[in-house]
C-alpha cells in the first residue's frame, strides 16, 4: 500500500484514540510518532458537550498528548460559523458546558427569547420547556443550528440518542431543517483546515466512524485513513461507492505501513 507524506493531520476522538474512558492502543504512539516528525495534528470531535480545556485534560490523563488549541469541537465550529454571519447575534441554546463556553468565547449574547440563532446541541438534561422553547424560536423567524447529526452515540450502556435525534423534534415541529455543523458537514472541516494552516490535499483525516470522519475527509477532498477500532468495520463498508484512501486495523498498522515506506 503506497502512501504519500502528509503535512498534517485531523484526529478523530472516540473511537479512534478512547473509547469511554480508555485510551485505544496505539494512540498515544500515534501522537508520539507525529510529535518527533513536527507534524501538526489537531483532534476533531463532533462533542459539542465539553470544553476544549477539559477534552484536553481527558487526553492526557489517559497518556495521550494535547493542548486545548489542538483540539476543534462542533461547539467551537458553530460559535464560529454564527459569529461570522452578524456583529452581533442573540443566541437560544440548549446543550451543555461545551457549547455556552464556547458560544460566550465568540461575544455571543444568550438570551431566552428574541433570539436570531436557536442552537442544539447534545443536552442530557433536556425537557419539553427547552424544546418548546426552542420551536417558539424558530416558529418567530430564528435561524435553526445544529452542532451536528449523530442520531445516536456510543456509551458504556450501548447506542443512546445522539444530538440528531434531539434536533429532529424541533425539525419536526417546526417543519424548519436545520443547519447541521459538525461532521460529516464542510462547514467544520474547512475551520479546522484552517485553524490546522494546511491545505485539503496535504491533511489526512483519520477517524473509525464511516459516516462521520471518512464522509467529512470525503466532502471536503480528503485523503482518509479509517481504523477498524470503534464504530464502523471494514466488511460493513465494502460495498460503498466511495472507499477510504487507507485502511488499517489500527494506528499501529498505520506506523508500520510509515516505517516499511521509508525502508
Amino acid at each position: 500500500m503506497s502512501k504519500k507524506e502528509y503535512k498534517g493531520y485531523l484526529i478523530d476522538l472516540d473511537g479512534t484514540m478512547y473509547k469511554g474512558a480508555e485510551r485505544i492502543e496505539g494512540a498515544s504512539e500515534f501522537v508520539e510518532h507525529l510529535k518527533s516528525q513536527d507534524l501538526p495534528f489537531m483532534y476533531l470531535t463532533n462533542n459539542s458537550s465539553k470544553t476544549v480545556g477539559q477534552i484536553a485534560e481527558k487526553l492526557n490523563q489517559i497518556g495521550v498528548h494535547a493542548k486545548p488549541e489542538q483540539v476543534y469541537t462542533s461547539s467551537l465550529a458553530t460559535a464560529e460559523y454564527i459569529s461570522s454571519q452578524k456583529q452581533k447575534v442573540r443566541v437560544f441554546a440548549i446543550g451543555e458546558e461545551g457549547l455556552f463556553d464556547a458560544l460566550r468565547q465568540e461575544g455571543l449574547e444568550l438570551v431566552e427569547e428574541g433570539a436570531d440563532y436557536v442552537v442544539i446541541g447534545i443536552d442530557r438534561e433536556i425537557n419539553y420547556e427547552k424544546l418548546a422553547l426552542a420551536c417558539l424560536e424558530v416558529r418567530n423567524g430564528a435561524a435553526f443550528i445544529s452542532t451536528n447529526g449523530d442520531i445516536a452515540i456510543p456509551t458504556e450502556r450501548g447506542l443512546v440518542p445522539g444530538n440528531g435525534a434531539l434536533t429532529s423534534v424541533i425539525s419536526v415541529s417546526t417543519g424548519v431543517n436545520p443547519v447541521f455543523v459538525g461532521k460529516p458537514e464542510p462547514l467544520i472541516m474547512a475551520r479546522a483546515l484552517k485553524r490546522l494552516g494546511h491545505s485539503k490535499e496535504d491533511v489526512l483525516m483519520v477517524g473509525d466512524n464511516y459516516n462521520t470522519d471518512i464522509k467529512a475527509g470525503m466532502t471536503a477532498g480528503m485523503d482518509t485513513l479509517m481504523v477498524e477500532t470503534g464504530l464502523s468495520t471494514f466488511d460493513e463498508i465494502k460495498d460503498k461507492e466511495h472507499q477510504p484512501t487507507y485502511k488499517c486495523n489500527d494506528l499501529f498498522h498505520w506506523m508500520q505501513l510509515n516505517a516499511n515506506e521509508k525502508k
